[in-house]
């Protein structure tokens, strides 16, 4: 007799099963165990539970190759999952084989887990792994099937309700409830305070602070302070909510007709708009993409929604300052170029259009579509194309946890016909368009920080601290996967080879990209080079860049002039007619400003959190964990180095702290 010692680790997933309605088998090159069930003893060790137990064979299995796991559908438990983290065979050659399985498993329910090193599809040398890797792929592709959501869109899990989801894939236990607490709470608190269906004004802008209990932070404080400020205005522009649309502006677009006369008041004397757009000082935002979009209809008029575009100046003094805003895409009488100098009413409107349009962006642009919706697409192709024991499914699921089941919420409360963005000023029928433009904008390059930071001729302006921690990120993620991925493809002709990975590429290109070749993406991979490069796009677009775009809201947003997802009244055509009253009533009114500042919870941190570089263990190479520890070790150094920075600022920059950056798009 033959016994094989098993070591089953039931994770930290609550409520985890009862492990004694499953059986285990072990499979090796020369036949299989008998049918076990898994009994024996266990301890916690913290949140999760260790079971040991034994399977006894009348022969010694030769190289141990699969364990079956299977849960037994007449057992008492049965309606309850049971969840299995990892499993350790210790063979009766006091060798220990590792196997990650951190899948929950219901009753009947059979799993093949592959142990050992990660290995690509052409290195399997036994048939009985070559049909596993083959059937695995086959139930998964069958489990996660794409759907269109809409023309000109990229693809989505076909699954509309959360609870159907696999269980994998869905929220933890604890994240579930907390969601579910919160979402209830701010509605609850809404409605106690009577703010849900009245159309009445603000009275005053103290009046706003009064909304929410849950809605303040040392920050959001701060913002409530110097909403009105030119400087602050500005410094949003770099480490606000939306750090995403600023750019160099080296030659005026002609639909933006600022003269020097216009603003020669706001440049340092002798100098002139010319000479300083020479010099790299002056630089844009331009919200061209919202133009036209079908805006919200009340009381039978659409409500406004400019397509803004402001020229901001970088001062002697390496402070950025807005000098002009125009609040429309297509200059004329009508559409007056406003500056500084204006009244303190017209500049204040004209500021607060261009915050609201930026708001608008950010949710829809930067945050729903550039990460969330891309996140999904990413994550879709791993689940479909990459099987468990494939090196880069194990070291990019961690980077995928949660992102299917919080899209699917999204796409069930969020945006859409009579969910929370249509309290916006871009209506269900104007967010598709939006996102179809986003879509057909977002470039492979822009996705790439040094790159897109390159691009947009941010590499000198001041004090931009979003810029400086993502490349810092940027370059640690980089190392990190150029290590790990050279470990498994030390040659060129491996990537080539390697006819699952390709197909994950096309799959991203094709249902993410929707096959456009003017996107940068790539179809498939020939060089080991290409391959570290787009898995350090994914891994910082769905952590630090979702974070960047996340993590502020309640910080920039909850204060309601500061980011208005809606307003009432259109920028005035003509100036000096403006009043300080006009602001109130062009801010949105209670119910609608209180609704769209219930998003607060969006950017609260959830218990089950798991910050940048954490992995549960799918590894069991030593020198890939050794990778993993060395990852961690830089990231701490980047998040002892921001929070030593931040501490001399007065407006710290803190949504890039690798601490406090999620591993993958939970929320």
């Amino acid at each position: 007799m033959a016994e094989y010692g098993l070591t089953v680790t039931t994770g930290d997933a609550p409520p985890v099963g009862a492990f004694d309605n499953v059986y285990v088998t072990l499979l090796g090159t020369e036949g299989q165990s008998n049918r076990t069930r898994l009994t024996g003893g266990g301890a916690a060790n913290g949140s999760e539970k260790v079971v040991m137990s034994s399977v006894m064979s009348t022969f010694t299995l030769g190289c141990l190759l699969l364990v079956q796991l299977e849960s037994d559908p007449m057992h008492e438990s049965r309606d309850q999952e049971w969840f299995c983290s990892t499993v350790v065979v210790t063979t009766p050659e006091d060798d220990d084989v590792f196997f990650p399985c951190y899948k929950w498993l219901s009753a009947g329910e059979l799993v093949l887990l592959r142990g050992g090193r990660a290995t690509k599809a052409f290195e399997d040398y036994y048939p009985q792994l070559r049909e596993q890797r083959q059937n695995e792929l086959a139930q998964q592709k069958s489990a996660y099937k794409w759907a269109k959501y809409a023309d000109g869109m990229s693809h989505v899990l076909s699954v509309k309700d959360p609870n159907s989801l696999p269980a994998e894939v869905r929220f933890s236990f604890s994240k579930a409830k907390q969601f579910e607490y919160r979402m209830k709470f701010a509605k609850d608190e809404l409605s106690e305070k009577g703010v849900l269906d009245t159309s009445a004004r603000w009275e005053n802008f103290e009046s706003m602070k009064n909304v929410s209990w849950f809605t303040k932070s040392t920050l959001s404080e701060r913002v409530s302070q110097l909403w009105k400020d030119d400087d602050f205005f500005a410094y949003q522009f770099l480490n606000g909510v939306n750090p995403h649309v600023i750019r160099r502006c080296s030659e005026l677009p002609s639909n933006f007709p600022v003269t020097d006369e216009m603003v020669k008041p706001f440049l340092a004397e002798g100098t002139s708009l010319t000479k300083e757009m020479k010099n790299g000082k002056i630089f844009i935002v331009d919200y061209k993409i919202m133009e036209g979009l079908p805006t919200t209809v009340v009381d039978g008029k659409r409500v406004p929604l400019p397509a803004a575009l402001c020229l901001l100046y970088v001062t002697p003094e390496k402070k950025l300052l807005p000098i002009a805003i125009q609040l429309g895409q297509r200059p004329s009488e009508a559409n007056p170029i406003f500056l500084p100098g204006d009244s303190e009413a017209d500049w204040l409107l004209a500021k607060l259009h261009v915050r609201h349009v930026d708001a608008l962006h950010c949710l829809l642009v930067s945050h729903l579509h550039n990460t969330h919706l891309i996140a999904e697409v990413f994550a879709m192709a791993t689940l479909r194309n990459l099987p468990m024991v494939h090196p880069l499914h194990k070291l990019l699921m961690p980077h995928h946890r949660s992102t299917l089941h919080v899209n699917t919420v999204a796409r069930a409360v969020l945006y859409g016909p009579g969910r929370l963005f249509d309290n916006s000023s871009i209506s269900a029928e104007g967010q598709l368009p939006l996102m179809r433009r986003a879509l057909a904008r977002l470039t492979y390059a822009s996705l790439r920080v040094p790159e897109d930071i390159a691009a947009r001729g941010l590499e000198s302006i001041p004090d931009f601290y979003y810029r400086d921690d993502a490349l810092r990120m940027w370059n640690v993620i980089n190392s990190f996967v150029k290590a790990v991925v050279s470990y498994y493809y030390p040659l060129d002709n491996e990537v080539s080879a390697d006819f699952e990975l390709q197909e994950w590429a096309n799959e991203i290109f094709t249902y993410g990209f929707l096959g456009n070749a003017a996107s940068g993406f790539p179809s498939r991979f020939h060089h080991v080079e290409e391959l570290i490069e787009y898995i350090t796009m994914l891994i910082f677009t769905v952590s630090a860049r979702h974070n960047s775009v996340n993590m502020g809201q309640m910080d920039y947003l909850s204060w309601i002039p500061n980011g208005p997802l809606f307003l009432h009244l259109a920028p005035p055509t003509v100036k000096g007619k403006a009043t300080m009253d006009d602001i109130l009533l062009t801010l949105p009114n209670i119910s609608f400003g209180s609704v769209t500042m219930s998003h607060w919870f969006l950017s609260e941190k959830y218990k089950d959190f798991v910050p940048l570089g954490q992995y549960p263990q799918r590894f069991s190479e030593p020198a890939v964990l050794r990778m993993i520890e060395d990852f961690q070790a830089e990231l701490s150094t980047i998040s002892d180095t921001i929070v030593k920075r931040n501490e001399e600022l007065q407006l710290p920059y803190l949504y890039l702290n690798p601490k406090e950056t999620e591993n993958s798009v939970t929320i």
